[in-house]
């Protein structure tokens, strides 16, 4: 006899009081209930409820037996739930952190096709600069930029971006172009205070050297639109990724600060809870950005 049977008929009987309404519950007969039960406790070897003309109630080894079985039920029902799910067409609410420069630059011109694609997904982007809690904050998923830090989140790479230095034609013509990594010690430069290491600028020296700049900096903002605006108005040196500077670069706004240098490449990540499943609506997400971000290289963004 099937075992989960058999747990759900005892667990049903205690939680309805009696094998009449356990029958209703389970829509079987009161004599299938019962059946289901002995034999359970014969396989077992021990007795599980106390039976009385009156009520049914169950035994200290039941109830310890019960809280166990609960939870076996519980979790065959969710993962038929889950089956189910994985089954059916994407949809729900999907709720993502993203950061505000990436959200605005990259994410929002594209999230009109995504939406046109899977019309049963509604999706709420949440644009900030910190590191959210998924789980605790009620995130289906995140997109992170640069390093992760180690956590038991999962993880997929979109694409990588580029980040460099850069300053308006006028800045470079009044201060001059920094010859050595060392000379920037000496310029104006615009700190992105995105976090408490915005103020050190982690270089790679043409020998392959690692280097750190550490300054104040001239000015520090904590959006990198108008930190690449306090550039192009001639303010100092940013140090920005390529989806920021890129068209300003095209436009001749902006000159690289130092081209010599190795350029350094920072990887873009879909990061969401951990799990065996993915959410249909997530790994659709998901997929239509891999999908996007695929096709073009890291200056593109």
């Amino acid at each position: 006899m099937d075992r989960l049977t058999e747990m759900e008929a005892f667990a049903t009987v205690v939680d309805q009081g009696g094998f009449t309404d356990a029958a209703k519950k389970l829509g079987i007969s009161k004599s299938a209930v019962s059946k289901h039960v002995s034999a359970l406790e014969a396989r077992l070897g021990a007795r599980l409820l106390n039976r009385t003309t009156r009520r049914v109630s169950p035994t200290e080894i039941g109830l310890a037996y019960y809280d166990r079985a609960r939870r076996v039920l519980n979790d065959a029902g969710e993962a038929d739930a889950l089956v189910t799910s994985m089954q059916s067409a994407p949809s729900g609410l999907l709720r993502i952190s993203v950061a505000t420069d990436f959200g605005v630059n990259l994410l929002s011109p594209i999230l009109g096709d995504f939406l046109s694609e899977y019309p049963e997904i509604t999706v709420n982007m949440v644009l900030n600069n910190r590191y959210v809690e998924l789980i605790s904050e009620g995130f289906d998923m995140a997109i992170r930029l640069g390093e992760l830090e180690d956590s038991s989140l999962r993880a997929r790479k979109l694409t990588d971006t580029t980040k460099r230095m850069v300053a308006s034609p006028s800045y470079f013509q009044r201060y001059g172009r920094p010859q050595r990594i060392d000379d920037l010690n000496e310029h104006k430069l615009l700190h992105y205070a995105n976090s408490a290491s915005s103020a050190v600028w982690k270089l790679t020296a043409p020998s392959g050297e690692k280097r750190q700049v550490r300054t104040a900096g001239w000015l520090t903002v904590n959006d990198g639109q108008s930190l690449l605006n306090a550039a192009i108005s001639g303010l100092g040196i940013a140090y920005l990724p390529s989806f920021l500077y890129a068209d300003a670069l095209r436009q001749g706004l902006v000159e690289e600060a130092m081209p010599d240098l190795p350029v350094e490449v920072l990887g873009i990540y879909c990061v969401y809870p951990p799990g065996r499943f993915t959410q249909p609506k997530v790994r659709a997400f998901i997929d239509f950005l891999v999908n996007r971000f695929a096709s073009k290289g890291p200056d593109a963004w």
